[in-house]
């Protein structure tokens, strides 16, 4: 379900259809704001809620509410768009991404409609191979057109000293077979939890914390792509058959980065306050390239990453669903 805060954010909203219908994943679109039609928000909401709708994708600009509003009427994962209408839309991003906990909105990056339809197709694919199988395809796509790109610019580099180095790459291989042997092994987690550094620790605790409230099995380590490559790529081997990622990290949060250029698995990112308020990270997470989203949560929110990746696993496994209903209904009694 795609609703949208405004008409005028139609513009963004045809990324998102664009790619749910290369995937032939159904949707509808709605308009309804958060502010002046509040009411048929949560209508919309309940009902699409309770009519099988798996994934929400909000799309808003200014003081974007809507996908909040959506998060807080459905336990079913929802995907915010931040729209740039004024302050180069990072009113929006931040009125997005910085929910209270409870309510987690996976956040994509400023006019980012099509990675907003790839992170919710992501999330169906959990549970759907067909979907998967679409979104390898896809990724293929991309490698093809950046290696097409590069074959167009070095025909415009004429200059004396200009040499040309060939290297042999491989072809991007079928990244689906991770998707899809050993995909519902029991021996594999369902989370891997991956903190950038010792610094980011506090924050993962939240989130495994949580994770443990739920009954939620994963593995989690404290590993650095800078640092380490080598060792961060053989990680990612080994726990190619999880169903998410969360990574956290501070800094200029190249995990995040990371973890998608090594994955097809939703990835769910939370920046930590380390420096800057964790503005830097914040930032530097969430503005993904076309292709490669980051659902990016608020600065801190381990708790809300942990609740989110429940929100996925639960369109698929009703245990998981009653365990995270349970937990919501336990945080509004203690609330």
């Amino acid at each position: 379900m795609v609703i949208l805060g405004s008409a005028s954010d139609f513009k963004v909203a045809e990324k998102s259809i664009g790619i749910l219908e290369i995937l032939g994943i159904s949707y509808d679109v709605r308009v309804a704001s958060a502010h002046r039609t509040h009411e048929k928000v949560k209508k919309i909401v309940e009902e699409s809620t309770a009519n099988g709708v798996e994934v929400f994708i909000g799309i808003a600009g200014l003081s974007a509410h809507l996908p909040g509003i959506i998060a807080a009427n459905t336990h079913k994962p929802v995907v915010g768009v931040p729209v740039s209408v004024k302050l180069g839309g990072l009113d929006a991003l931040f009125a997005t991404v910085q929910m209270p906990v409870g309510a987690p909105v996976a956040t994509v990056g400023i006019d980012r409609g099509e990675n907003g339809a790839i992170l919710a197709a992501q999330m169906v694919g959990i549970h759907d191979p067909l979907i998967r199988t679409k979104l390898s395809k896809m990724r293929r796509e991309f490698f093809f057109k950046i290696k097409k790109d590069e074959e167009k610019l070095s025909e415009k580099l004429t200059g004396n000293h200009y040499s040309r180095h060939s290297f042999e790459i491989d072809e991007l291989e079928d990244s689906n077979e991770d998707n899809l042997s050993d995909y519902d092994d029991p021996k594999y987690p369902d989370v891997a939890v991956i903190a950038g550094s010792y610094s980011d620790i506090k924050v993962a605790k939240k989130t495994t914390l949580f994770l443990e409230k739920m009954k939620i099995s994963y593995v989690t380590t404290v590993m650095s792509p800078i640092r380490h490559p080598k060792k961060f790529e053989s990680y990612m081997e080994e726990t190619k058959a999880v169903k998410i990622y969360i990574a956290i990290s501070g800094l200029s949060a190249h995990v995040t980065g990371a973890v998608v250029a090594f994955t097809e698995k939703p990835v769910i990112g939370v920046p930590c306050a380390i420096r800057l308020d964790g503005m830097d990270a914040l930032l530097s997470m969430v503005n993904m390239p076309p292709g490669v989203p980051v659902a990016t949560l608020g600065i801190d929110s381990g708790g809300n990453a942990a609740l989110l990746a429940a929100e996925m696993l639960g369109m698929g496994n009703y245990r998981i669903k009653h365990e995270l209903l349970m937990f919501k209904d336990n945080m509004n009694c203690q609330g």
